[in-house]
C-alpha cells in the first residue's frame, strides 16, 4: 500500500518542538552504551533486538514468528533469528497454534517473564532518578498526555493490519 502524502499544511511551532524532543529521548534512549547500562542494573545479558522482541511478546498472547516481525516492523528472518536465540538461553518457548496445527507461536518462560520485569523495574527506575524534581501531578499529565499521543499516533498509523492499533496500545 503506498504512504500517502503529507498534509500540505506546516508543523505549528508546538509540534516542531514535540518532534524534536522526541527525536532527542529516542536518541538517547537508544544509545548503545544505554542499553548495557540498563542490561547491567537489569542484571540481564541481551542485546536490544532481543529486548525488544521480549517486551512485545509480553505484551501481547502468543504470536507466531511473522506475526512478531510485522510488530516489531522488521524482516522474518531477524525474528526468526533472536528467536532461536531467546529459545536456547530460557527466555522463549514455542507453543502450538490453536488456530492451525501445522504453526507455533512464540511465549515467554518463566525466565523470561523474570527478565523482562527485570528490566522494565531498572528502566523505571532510572526514569525515577531523572524525574526526581517532578511533582505528582506533572507526572500524571505526562503519562496521560503520552498515551494519548501514542494512541493518536497509532489511530494514524497506515498498517496493513488494522488489529494491531488496540493489541499495542
Amino acid at each position: 500500500m503506498p504512504t500517502p502524502p503529507l498534509p500540505d499544511v506546516p508543523a505549528s511551532a508546538e509540534v516542531i518542538e514535540i518532534e524534536r524532543a522526541l527525536t532527542r529521548i529516542t536518541y538517547l534512549s537508544t544509545r548503545a552504551r544505554q542499553h548495557e547500562r540498563l542490561m547491567a542494573l537489569a542484571g540481564v545479558p541481551l542485546d536490544r533486538a532481543a529486548v525488544a522482541l521480549l517486551r512485545q511478546v509480553a505484551d501481547t498472547e502468543p504470536l507466531r514468528p511473522g506475526e512478531l516481525a510485522t510488530r516489531l516492523g522488521v524482516e522474518a528472518s531477524h525474528v526468526t533469528r533472536t528467536v532461536q536465540q531467546l529459545e536456547k538461553s530460557g527466555y522463549l518457548s514455542r507453543v502450538p497454534d490453536p488456530d492451525d496445527r501445522r504453526a507455533q507461536r512464540i511465549e515467554l518462560t518463566e525466565n523470561g517473564r523474570r527478565a523482562v520485569a527485570s528490566v522494565r523495574e531498572a528502566g523505571a527506575r532510572g526514569m525515577q532518578l531523572a524525574l526526581a524534581d517532578w511533582k505528582p501531578e506533572e507526572l500524571r499529565q505526562l503519562a496521560t498526555l503520552f498515551h494519548r499521543m501514542v494512541d493518536d499516533f497509532l489511530a494514524h498509523a497506515v498498517d496493513e493490519e488494522p488489529e494491531q492499533h488496540t493489541a499495542t496500545a
